[in-house]
């Protein structure tokens, strides 16, 4: 299994605020990429939110492969939010890809 750091974009349609944001953020803490090499070192965020709503959500995944990361990656971050009120059509998703490759073992 690989660790791989992936980033997902999107864009909150009609903003997010403080609270919303956070609950977005606790929900995906598990996956925080500070947790691993890259992440440190890069000083990667969980979350970004750019004025307009646009938005990068990195998170760590282990998987055999890319293509299995990635769509990992897009179901955590669909849960995450959807769980934080915001369903498919208030917060799209961009295709993910891979910021970095922590680790094998």
């Amino acid at each position: 299994m690989t660790t791989y750091v992936i980033t997902v974009p999107g864009t909150f349609v009609n903003g997010v605020d403080d609270a919303a944001r956070s609950d977005v953020e606790r929900r995906l803490r598990p996956r925080d990429p500070k947790n691993t090499d890259l992440g440190e070192s890069e000083e990667l965020s969980l979350l970004t939110v750019e004025e307009g709503g646009m938005f990068s959500a990195r998170i760590e995944v282990e998987a055999s492969d890319q293509a299995s990361a990635e769509a990992e990656a897009v179901q955590l971050i669909s849960r995450a939010l959807r769980d934080s009120g915001f369903p498919e059509k208030d917060a799209p998703l961009g295709p993910a890809f891979v910021t970095g490759i922590d680790r094998e073992f």
